[in-house]
């Protein structure tokens, strides 16, 4: 039996809109008086698993769930060892460098040395300011980073973007975007190449309906 990692939060109900066009069915997470964390399709044939999009890569990696969807972000920043197989061409949004709009700097190589950076991505936002030759203080934060340069902080944040609204009702503006970022079908290594439980026909069918929908 395939099991399925599917994240919690904003992937969600494309995530079970995808695998329902490809018949397997885990919409009871979309239940909202239902409290199970691991779920059977009807048919018996696959189980998934609900756990926060940053702990879908882990489950993967070792070997708990053979198929998982997560935001490239997250494997950016995790750095897991899994394999991308399909992207699934929706949760679009951008890991954008973002500065209040008062600030003098209108990009991030302007930023004075040291200068001190808001991120819940603190490998991103790391490996860019190396990229670019610029030493910078990373300052993990797990909440609202926008707070960072409205309290003066952080000259800078590192973030996801999606409509941009939530940046422009606090005042800031993106002055770099890192990457782009869509929702990732992500498989266990070893049972890819095995093509563990007819693992391939599943990942061929799932890229089969994107190709549809584009």
């Amino acid at each position: 039996m395939i099991t399925v990692a599917l994240p919690k939060g904003a992937l969600l109900k494309d995530s079970i809109g995808l695998f329902k066009g490809v018949g397997l069915d885990f919409s009871a997470f979309l239940d909202s008086a239902n409290r199970q964390l691991q779920i059977e399709d009807p048919t018996k044939t696959a189980k998934a698993l609900l756990v926060r999009a940053q702990d879908v890569p882990v489950y993967v990696e070792y070997g708990q769930a053979q198929l998982g969807i997560v935001g490239y972000d997250v494997l950016r920043e995790k750095g897991s060892q899994v394999a991308s197989v399909v992207d699934l061409q929706f949760g679009g949004c951008r890991m954008s460098v973002a500065v209040k709009k008062s600030s003098p700097y209108s990009r991030p190589v302007q930023l004075p040395p040291h200068s001190r950076v808001a991120s819940k991505f603190v490998h991103c936002a790391s490996e860019y300011f190396e990229s670019i030759d610029l030493p910078v203080e990373i300052i993990p934060l797990y909440g609202s980073v926008e707070l960072g340069p409205i309290t003066g902080m952080s000259e800078a944040i590192v973030d996801l973007v999606s409509t941009g609204r939530t940046l422009q009702e606090n005042g800031l503006v993106e002055i770099e975007v890192l990457f782009q970022s869509t929702a990732q079908l992500i498989a266990h290594p070893l049972s890819y190449r095995l093509n563990s439980d007819g693992l391939n026909e599943l990942i061929a069918q799932v890229r089969s309906q994107i190709l549809v929908a584009v």
